[in-house]
């Protein structure tokens, strides 16, 4: 600890990425990435990149990106704002919007980052407790707050909120902000963009990262009211007001022309997603019924703890939670066929699930 360091990031507490290591043969299912790879438009973007151009600043206000998004979500630009990735688009939402006198609420079990930018940012907030069954019951946030913040699906439990519950909360919830996370919608939840002209306090936010495979090249946006987007505009160009570059600002439109395939890829992985979960039940684990791109998972006798570690072994990598009421589960990247097939052959390898199954 450095005593240069500010006194409030002494105790702050970051977040924990999923590894990202560098071995041979690695089956890579921690980080809840696309296997597949972004759609054939945005290769040619990137082989046909004028790399004269690199030597100027991009769009600060990615234009084209806002008009390609406004086009696929049928809204106006002026309600598209863009970042780099869903993790900064948020961040300047809890500038722009959740520092108020009221606390901000969010789910007991939910996003780590929304604690790491609550304290990051001193913002008074509230966890809600999820059900026993790990969903969000939004009857049990109350009005007197100074923002809502939950991810739908939620991660890391998969489980997704019908549309109605959300316009349920905004009818009740008109004072404050009510953020919604996307980040894992396209794999089979309803999206709440299509409310965003009934409710001035909705802001929702969406990624490039997931169900379009651009993780690599950080293109995150939010969908909302033009004085919603006006207000992280301000925070943003505070802050940095080159957050998107030329090449990712080039293949992200490439990649919202090729809606065949992003509809191909996600279907995929959704028929991966339903095998994966089958497969699981039948050796004895608990599979919670995931609207993502991932699975979460518990054996009803192997501690997950040592599975993680018994898969590792084998070059297997899944994602543990050593927290509260999850650190039994598992949450397991849906990867590919192949990919998938090879993690339960190692379970199903597994001394204590054999027998049992």
């Amino acid at each position: 600890m450095s005593r240069f360091w500010s006194p409030a990031i002494q105790s702050l507490v970051p977040y924990t990425p999923g590894e990202q290591p560098k071995v041979a043969d690695l089956t890579k299912l921690n980080t809840n990435e696309n296997p597949y790879p972004p759609a054939p438009a945005v290769e040619k973007v990137l082989h046909r990149f004028p790399t004269d151009r690199l030597r100027l600043y991009p769009d600060p206000d990615a234009s084209r990106l806002k008009q390609a998004l406004a086009q696929q979500f049928g809204c106006n630009s002026s309600q598209v704002f863009v970042g780099n990735g869903s993790d900064e688009v948020l961040a300047l939402a809890f500038m722009a919007f959740f520092r108020q006198s009221k606390p901000l609420l969010m789910p007991a079990i939910s996003y780590s980052f929304y604690d790491v930018y609550a304290d990051l940012f001193a913002i008074e907030h509230r966890k809600i407790a999820l059900s026993d069954d790990f969903r969000i019951r939004l009857d049990d946030y109350p009005t007197d707050n100074g923002g809502i913040i939950f991810a739908n699906p939620n991660a890391p439990t998969s489980l997704a909120l019908s549309l109605e519950a959300i316009r349920t909360l905004l009818e009740r919830n008109t004072d404050s902000l009510v953020l919604v996370d996307e980040a894992y919608v396209d794999f089979g939840a309803q999206s709440a963009a299509s409310l965003i002209d009934q409710y001035p306090n909705l802001l929702v936010v969406q990624t490039f990262s997931k169900s379009r495979s651009l993780a690599g090249l950080r293109v995150g946006y939010a969908l909302g009211h033009p004085a919603l987007i006006e207000g992280l505009e301000r925070v943003k160009n505070s802050f940095n007001s080159y957050p998107l570059d030329m090449v990712a600002i080039d293949a992200a439109c490439a990649s919202l022309s090729d809606q065949d395939y992003f509809e191909a890829t996600c279907q995929h992985i959704i028929d991966t997603r339903e095998q994966s979960a089958s497969a699981l039940r039948s050796l004895g684990f608990k599979v919670l019924p995931s609207r993502t791109n991932f699975l979460f998972a518990s054996h009803e006798q192997v501690p997950a703890q040592a599975l993680m570690s018994y898969l590792r072994e084998r070059n297997i990598l899944v994602r543990h939670f050593n927290k509260p009421l999850i650190d039994n589960y598992l949450r397991i990247t849906i990867g590919t066929d192949v990919e998938m097939d090879r993690l339960l052959r190692a379970l199903r390898d597994h001394p204590q699930i054999t027998a049992s199954h």
